[in-house]
C-alpha cells in the first residue's frame, strides 16, 4: 500500500505540480475543489474527510501504529512484538523522526487541509456540509494540541508553497475548535438524519465538544460547565440508552450485555446498538466503496498471538480469531483495577478474556503434564506432579513462559473471525468510537471539577447499574458496586475509565489531558527479569510529543521550534 506522506508544505506544493502535457498533470481530486459547490462533489469530498480516518486508524504499514497510544501508560504494556511503538514504552527512544509520531501529525493536517478547503468552497450555502468539515478540522486540531502543545493553526486553505509556518498557542487553536464545535452542533444533522449513519450528527459533535472542554477548562475553569452541557445534550436527548440486556445474533452463545456490543454483526443503531454514537462503519465497509480501507490492525494489536504455541486452539469468532499480541494488558488493568469489583460484568470472561478453551478436535485426549503451580510441562520434566488428559471444552493449560508472552488476560472488544481470512490480517467489523457509556464519563469528570462530586457519582452509578446488575439480581444485594461521592476522585474516575473503555479510547490523549501521565505511568505494575517495562520517561519532555523533523526541516522560512528536550 503506497501512502501520501502529507505534510504541510507538501501540502501546497503538491497543488502547484504541472506539467506541459496535461495528460502527465496530477490533480489530487480530494484537493481540487476550490469553487467546487455542486451537491456530489461536496457530498464525495466529505466521504474523503471519513476516509482519512479510515487510513489514519487502519494503517498496517507499521502494525505496531495503533499500541502507540495505548503502551507505556498505566494500561498497557508492549507485547512480544514491537517496532514503531518502541519509543512509547523504552522513552529513551522517542524522537522527532518516531514514525507513529510522523504519520499521526501527517494525517492531522490532512484532516485540516482538505477540511479547510471544503469550507472556503461551500461557506454559509451548505451549512451541514460546512459543519461535517468543520467537525473534522476540530478532530484533528484537538488531537494536535493535546499531544503537542502549540501548534500551526491553519484556518484556510494552503494554495501556495509555504514554508514559513510558527507554532500558534493552544488558546488560539482552542478558540477555532470552540467556534467549530458550535457551529457543528447548530448546523449538523440529528442522529438517524446523517446521509448514512456513520456521518457526523450534532450528538458526534457534542461528544468532542465534551471531551474538548474538558482539556480546555484546566486553563479556563468556565469550560468545564461547556463540558457538562455537551454532555447533557446527548444524555438528556432521549435517542440512547445503555445496553443492560443481552440483544443481537449471539444470543444463543453465552455472553452479557456489555459483550454483546461489540460483536460481529450487532455493533450499529440499526442492530441494536442503542448505546452506539459513533460507530464507523468498516463491516465490510458501507463508507467508501472499494471495502475496507487497507488491512486495520485492531484485532492483530490486542488479541494475543494464541496460535504461537499447540493449546488445542483454533481460530473461531467467540475467541476472537487470530491475533499478534502487539500489546498487552498491564498487571494493573488485569488485576489492580477490579480490586473489590468482584460480579463487575466488564471483566468477565466474555470481556477479559483470562481463560481460553480447547476446541480444536484433533487436540482433544492428548495428555499434557503439570507441576505444581499448574503450568503445563512436558511429560517426563522434573516438576510434573500430574498428568491431564485433555478434552474438548477444557481450559487451555499453558507453559508458564506462555502466561506472558501469548497467552495472557485480554480484551475482546476488537476479537472477530472471517472464515475468508483465517490468517487474521485485517478486521472486517465495524469500530466503536463514540457511546454513550463515555457521555456519562465526561460529564461526570465536568462535574467533578465544578465540585459536584454528587453529580459525578450519579453519573459513575448509571454505568455501574448497569456493570453489577446481573450480579445484584443473583445476590439479592441492590447496591452492589455502588460509589458515593466520596469515593470520586479524577483518579477513580480515570480508573472507571479504564474498566469501562479499555481498547475504545486513546489512553494516552485521556492521561494527557487530565494532566495525570506522568502520575499514572508507576500504576502500570509490569516488570520483567531486567526491571520495569517502561523506562526512560522524564516528565519534563515525554508529556508532549516531538515535532517530526521532516517537519521542521521543510520549514525552511521561519523557525517550527521543537518541543523541549528532542
Amino acid at each position: 500500500m503506497k501512502y501520501n506522506k502529507i505534510i504541510i508544505a507538501f501540502i501546497a506544493l503538491s497543488l502547484l505540480a504541472s506539467c506541459g502535457d496535461d495528460y502527465l498533470t496530477e490533480k489530487p481530486y480530494s484537493f481540487d475543489n476550490t469553487g467546487h459547490t455542486d451537491a456530489t462533489t461536496v457530498d464525495a469530498e466529505l466521504v474523503g474527510l471519513h476516509r482519512i480516518f479510515a487510513e489514519l486508524w487502519g494503517y498496517s504499514g507499521n502494525q505496531g501504529f495503533l499500541s502507540c497510544w495505548q503502551i507505556g501508560t498505566d494500561v498497557c504494556s508492549a507485547g512480544a512484538t514491537q517496532g514503531v511503538e518502541n519509543g512509547f514504552y523504552q522513552y529513551a527512544d522517542l524522537n522527532s523522526e518516531n514514525y507513529g509520531v510522523m504519520f499521526l501529525w501527517q494525517k492531522s493536517y490532512e484532516f485540516i487541509n482538505n477540511a479547510n478547503l471544503i469550507i472556503a468552497a461551500v461557506g454559509d450555502n451548505n451549512k451541514a456540509a460546512n459543519a461535517e468539515a468543520r467537525f473534522f478540522r476540530a478532530y484533528a486540531y484537538n488531537t494536535l494540541v493535546t499531544l503537542w502543545g502549540d501548534v500551526p493553526l491553519l484556518n484556510e486553505p494552503v494554495t501556495v508553497p509555504t514554508f514559513d509556518f510558527s507554532r500558534n498557542p493552544v488558546a488560539e487553536v482552542d478558540k477555532l475548535i470552540d467556534e467549530d464545535l458550535q457551529y457543528g452542533i447548530a448546523n449538523l444533522p440529528d442522529v438517524g438524519a446523517a446521509a448514512k449513519p456513520s456521518r457526523i450528527n450534532k450528538d458526534m459533535a457534542r461528544q468532542l465538544a465534551a471531551e474538548a472542554y474538558l482539556r480546555i477548562g484546566m486553563r479556563d475553569n468556565s469550560y468545564f460547565a461547556k463540558a457538562e452541557q455537551a454532555a447533557t445534550g446527548i444524555i438528556d436527548g432521549g435517542k440512547y440508552k445503555l445496553i443492560d440486556e443481552r440483544y443481537g445474533k449471539f444470543l444463543g452463545e453465552g455472553g452479557d450485555p456489555y459483550r454483546d456490543m461489540f460483536r460481529f454483526g450487532n455493533q450499529r443503531r440499526s442492530q441494536g446498538n442503542t448505546e452506539g454514537i459513533w460507530v464507523f462503519e468498516m463491516e465490510y465497509n458501507n463508507q467508501v466503496t472499494g471495502g475496507t480501507i487497507d488491512n486495520p490492525q485492531h484485532r492483530r494489536v490486542w488479541q494475543p498471538a494464541l496460535h504461537k504455541i499447540d493449546i488445542g486452539y483454533v481460530n473461531c469468532d467467540s475467541l476472537g480469531g487470530r491475533g499478534n499480541g502487539r500489546l498487552r494488558l498491564s498487571n494493573f488493568m488485569k488485576y489492580t483495577v477490579w480490586s473489590g469489583l468482584a460480579g463487575d460484568i466488564r471483566n468477565s470472561n466474555f470481556n477479559i478474556r483470562r481463560t481460553v478453551f480447547i476446541n480444536n478436535p484433533s487436540f482433544a485426549g492428548t495428555t499434557i503434564g503439570v507441576n505444581a503451580k499448574g503450568y503445563r510441562v512436558g511429560l517426563t520434566a522434573a516438576d510434573k506432579v500430574e498428568e491431564v488428559e485433555m478434552k474438548l471444552g477444557d481450559a487451555v493449560i499453558p507453559y508458564e513462559a506462555d502466561s506472558l508472552e501469548v497467552l495472557y488476560p485480554f480484551c475482546t472488544k476488537w476479537g472477530g473471525y472471517d472464515p475468508t481470512d483465517d490468517f487474521g490480517y485485517a478486521i472486517v467489523k465495524d469500530w466503536p468510537i463514540m457511546r454513550l457509556g463515555e457521555t456519562y464519563l465526561l460529564r461526570a469528570e465536568a462535574r467533578l471539577r465544578q465540585n459536584n462530586a454528587s453529580g459525578a457519582a450519579d453519573d459513575i452509578n448509571v454505568l455501574r447499574n448497569r456493570a453489577f446488575k446481573a450480579s445484584r439480581a443473583a445476590t439479592g444485594n441492590a447496591t452492589l458496586g455502588a460509589v458515593s461521592p466520596a469515593d470520586i476522585s479524577i483518579d477513580f474516575i480515570l480508573d472507571e475509565r479504564a474498566r469501562e473503555l479499555i481498547g475504545e479510547e486513546n489512553r494516552r490523549m485521556t492521561l494527557v489531558r487530565t494532566g495525570k501521565l506522568a502520575d499514572r505511568i508507576p500504576m502500570n505494575g509490569d516488570t520483567s527479569p531486567t526491571g520495569k517495562v517502561i523506562t526512560g520517561f522524564d516528565a519534563n519532555k515525554h508529556i508532549l510529543l516531538p515535532i517530526p523533523l521532516s517537519e521542521i526541516q521543510m520549514n525552511k522560512d521561519a523557525e517550527l521550534k521543537q518541543n523541549p528536550g528532542y
